[in-house]
């Protein structure tokens, strides 16, 4: 009976099988699908938007479109960190909007095969893990692998698209 659980589950994260793109926020080591990766960029200067969330920390002009930048440190309820040679932007396509995450250090590229992801754990009702695909299990170490379509609620990527569109504005206006 056990086995069949177990072959039930792998099926059921068999999907997830592929290339990530790996990195680390403090300790801590997490993938995104590389298909969702459009480019990692050196931390540049980020332009800070009034009345935003912490979480968002401003907009950078990328080739001329201005796109919004998540400290992911901040969004995962981590504290802040100094800045670092580093720290880098991996600008990401997450559900029809270009977005670019600030993280502390990009690692490597990884292929996950479907025996190396385990389904993410439950903490519990109170906790939130809808954002992870699942946990990797490669070089002995556990990555979590993140859903970046969910890293961010609805209402948060309104946000970060308003405060995008306003910047533009402005910028538009100054010309």
């Amino acid at each position: 009976m056990q086995q069949v659980d177990n072959a039930s589950g792998n099926a059921a994260l068999s999907h997830l099988a592929g290339k990530y793109l790996t990195f680390f926020i403090a300790n801590e080591e997490y993938g995104v699908e590389i298909l969702k990766v459009q480019e990692i960029i050196s931390l540049m200067h980020v332009t800070e938007v009034p009345r935003t969330p912490s979480h968002v920390r401003g907009v950078i002009n990328l080739r001329g479109k201005i796109i919004p930048v998540i400290d992911l440190r901040i969004q995962f309820r981590m504290p802040a960190a100094e800045a670092t040679r580093h720290n880098c932007i991996i600008v990401v396509q997450t559900r029809g909007t270009t977005m670019g995450i600030i993280v502390d250090r990009v690692h490597e590229v990884l292929a996950v095969s479907e025996s190396e992801i385990d389904e993410a754990p439950s903490f519990g009702s109170n906790v939130n893990t809808d954002y992870l695909l699942g946990m990797g299990k490669a070089e002995g170490r556990v990555k979590m692998l993140l859903d970046i379509d969910r890293v961010l609620s609805t209402v948060e990527l309104a946000e970060a698209n308003s405060a995008a569109a306003a910047a533009a504005d402005l910028a538009g206006k100054g010309q």
